[in-house]
Order: C-alpha cells, then sequence, then structure tokens
C-alpha cells in the first residue's frame, strides 16, 4: 500500500525493515546501522494495513494480536524498537501518530477519564491486576513482586537486586524513624509494606483497590513474619482521608499514574490531610519528560483505562495548590527501560504458561504493551520521577546526604 509504504520511507533511515505482503511482494525500507535491529514482517491480508494507517499504534497492536501482522525475523520488541529508535524524543523527534483532531480528541477522553470517581477507579485498577496473582508470578522479581520501576545503580544487578535496591532508595528518602506510622497508597502485593516492616520499627497501613492484590499482600505478610505490624486494606485513599486518619510517612509508588489528571488537585489534598505536621512523602510516578499529554489509544482500550502518565510541569503545580513542598526532585531515566526488557525475557520464556492461563491473542497483547513500553523509556518521552515532599521546611536534614547513608545502611545502593 503506497500510503504505508511512504510512513516507512520517512521513518526507517536506521536499521532494516522488510515488509512482505500477501501477494508476495518484499519491500525493504532503511539502511543496515550498528545498534539498529533488523526485522522482517509479514501481512496475512489487507485489512492489517488499513487498520495500522487509521491508528498506527493501536491499529499495529490490534493486528499483531489477531496473526494479521507476523514477525517473522526479529521479534515484536525490535520491530517497536526500530520504528521509535528511528524518531528519538531526546532529538526533537517523535512519531506522529495522530491528526490534530485525533490529539484534541485523546485530550477530552483524558479529561473524562480522569473524573475517576470511587466506583470506576475500582473498576479500572480491576481491569489489570485481578487478571490474576499467576500472570504477575511468572515475570515479577520473586521476593518482592514489585509491578514498578526497580533500580539499577549497577546495571550488572539481577531484577531481584534491582528492586530491592528501588525499596531501599525509597526507604532512604522517606527518613523513618522509630514507632512511626506510614500508609503505603497503591500497596500492591505488599512488597514496600513488608520491606518497611521487616526493616524499622514502623506499622504500616497498606491499601489497595485490587482485591487479588489485597489477598496475596495479607498472605505475603503472613509469611514474613510482619503481618502484626502491617494492616492491608481495601479501601480508597479518598475515603481514608475523609475520615481524619493521619501518618507521619506516606509513599505511593506506581499508583499516581491511575489517580487521573482531574484528580490530581484532591489526591494532593488529600495527601497533605493525610500527612501529620512533621510528616514526609515520596512519590514514586511515571511521567512524561515533556509537557502534559494525553493517554495513547491502545494503553487505553487494554492497558490501563482510566489511567495518565504524568508530566513533572502539572505534578508540582497540583501538590503547590496544598502547599506541599517538593524538596527533593529524582529523575530515573532508563531504570524502568532495564525493568521492562528483563519482565519481557520472562513473559518470552513462560509464553505456554501465559497461553494457558489465557489464550494466544491475550500473551500477544501483553508482549506488545512491553516492547511498547521499554521503547517509550528508550527513546520516546517517558521517565521515573521520584518526589520527595515535607509540609514542614524543618522536617528534614538540611542537606541530602543523609539519603545515600541509610541507603549504604540498608544495602541497598
Amino acid at each position: 500500500m503506497a500510503i504505508l509504504d511512504r510512513f516507512l520511507e520517512r521513518g526507517v533511515r536506521h536499521g532494516v525493515l522488510e515488509v512482505l505482503r500477501p501477494d508476495g511482494s518484499l519491500r525493504r525500507f532503511g539502511t543496515a546501522t550498528e545498534g539498529f535491529p533488523q526485522v522482517r514482517i509479514r501481512f496475512t491480508d489487507k485489512s492489517a494495513e488499513r487498520r495500522i494507517l487509521h491508528d498506527p499504534r493501536l491499529g499495529a497492536a490490534e493486528a499483531f494480536m489477531d496473526g494479521q501482522l507476523v514477525v517473522e525475523e526479529g521479534d515484536i520488541m525490535e520491530l517497536v524498537e526500530l520504528l521509535r529508535a528511528n524518531a528519538r524524543w531526546d532529538r526533537g523527534g517523535e512519531l506522529k501518530e495522530n491528526s490534530p483532531l485525533k490529539r484534541v480528541g485523546g485530550k477530552l477522553i483524558t479529561l473524562v477519564d480522569g473524573i475517576n470517581r470511587a466506583a470506576s477507579a475500582k473498576k479500572n485498577i480491576a481491569h489489570h491486576y485481578d487478571v490474576g496473582n499467576d500472570l504477575y508470578r511468572l515475570f515479577l522479581d520473586a521476593e518482592h513482586m514489585q509491578y514498578s520501576c526497580a533500580y539499577w545503580p549497577d546495571r550488572d544487578m539481577t531484577l531481584e537486586q534491582a528492586q530491592t535496591a528501588k525499596l531501599a532508595h525509597i526507604a532512604a528518602k522517606l527518613a523513618l524513624e522509630p514507632g512511626q506510622t506510614v500508609l503505603d497508597i497503591g500497596c500492591g502485593w505488599g512488597g514496600m509494606a513488608i520491606y518497611l516492616a521487616r526493616n524499622f520499627d514502623v506499622r504500616v497501613k497498606g491499601i489497595t483497590l485490587s482485591e487479588e492484590q489485597l489477598a496475596l499482600a495479607r498472605e505475603r505478610a503472613e509469611e514474613a513474619g510482619v503481618a502484626d505490624r502491617i494492616d492491608f486494606q481495601l479501601i480508597d485513599y479518598r475515603d481514608l482521608a475523609a475520615r481524619g486518619d493521619k501518618f507521619d510517612r506516606i509513599v505511593s509508588v506506581g499508583m499516581f499514574e491511575h489517580v487521573g489528571q482531574a484528580q490530581f488537585g484532591r489526591f494532593f489534598r488529600d495527601c497533605a490531610t493525610l500527612l501529620t505536621d512533621e510528616g514526609v512523602m515520596l512519590l514514586h510516578t511515571i511521567g512524561r519528560m515533556g509537557g502534559p499529554g494525553s493517554t495513547d489509544a491502545f494503553t487505553r482500550k487494554y492497558i490501563f483505562p482510566g489511567g495518565y502518565i504524568p508530566a513533572l510541569s502539572e505534578t508540582l503545580a497540583a501538590s503547590e495548590k496544598v502547599r506541599l513542598i517538593a524538596t527533593d526532585v529524582e529523575t530515573l531515566r532508563l531504570h524502568y527501560a532495564f525493568t521492562l526488557r528483563e519482565w519481557y525475557k520472562r513473559c518470552v520464556a513462560n509464553r505456554d504458561a501465559i497461553v494457558r492461563l489465557y489464550d494466544e491473542r491475550f500473551y500477544r497483547m501483553w508482549i506488545f504493551y512491553l516492547s511498547g513500553a521499554t521503547a517509550a523509556f528508550e527513546s520516546g518521552g517517558m521517565c521515573n520521577y521520584q518526589i520527595q515532599y515535607t509540609r514542614s521546611r524543618h522536617a528534614l536534614p538540611l542537606a541530602r546526604d543523609y539519603i545515600a547513608e541509610r541507603e549504604r545502611q540498608l544495602g541497598g545502593g
């Protein structure tokens, strides 16, 4: 199809993409370049190209999921990497996937999704996290089950070591003291709460909207011998704030992406309400390195309905309104890309198990999601932010040396 060929001629200059069509014709795009993949794909019917032209990311995903786009040389990770690496965000490039009208439409959908009332929030969380704990056991780190960006001070670390390093890095920024109370908003399978309870004399309340996560988190706390110091609950943070609970420390890892743009102000207002006067909060979130944007159609439909990746500017603007002081901001640039590649490798290694749990289409959807996310962190505009907040300018030491010192004590860095 001539239109798609023109798109690929412009979009693939480094590396090689070969396209085999149903009529037997073969087109080659790009030039072999060190560091760029060589990939061959085959379209099994003509409708696949129309789907891609209508919406490149969603169309390509669904064509791949339905077997209309087959990767014959290389794999889906390399295909997505090839396309994204030819339009690196850092160098002013980005794949122009949508028309201006579609971009406006995407922003409107983001605003509607962002209303995120409690009932829809629980439904959205269940869509992704209640697909079953067995899936996540197949690719997450075994000890902590962290479904969020690991921390790689040493690139030669295993995934397990990097996730432990992440927990230590965050714990160090919380500046915990004996006897304190900690709120873990979006506690997942309990990895952070268990780590804090094991390593510090603190009491932790972990909250989630996922029933699957709640059950396993409680089970894991019992196995770790810290259930007496952790209270896991199925409750919305908004309800917790409304009843007047207070905590010395708040930590939230990989949850802010589910809040919704329109709820940023409410989230930080409730966090400020939940935090004691001398309290400290650490927010770990996926972020945009550019300005505010909108969630792409594939992610919105299949992965995180109601989700939105925030820009640093809009995150800080929302927190400033409730006088939360941003005392430390760190940008993790490539750490999630390393993490996602490890998850991808484990999913591919466990392909048969995933297909047995769900089906072939789900497996293809899942590895497309991991591939696209990896490319976004390697070449696109995605990163992770860790933002430390206080309500008092006197709550933390004057210099940030205490963070590195506590990390060394924990053995995480």
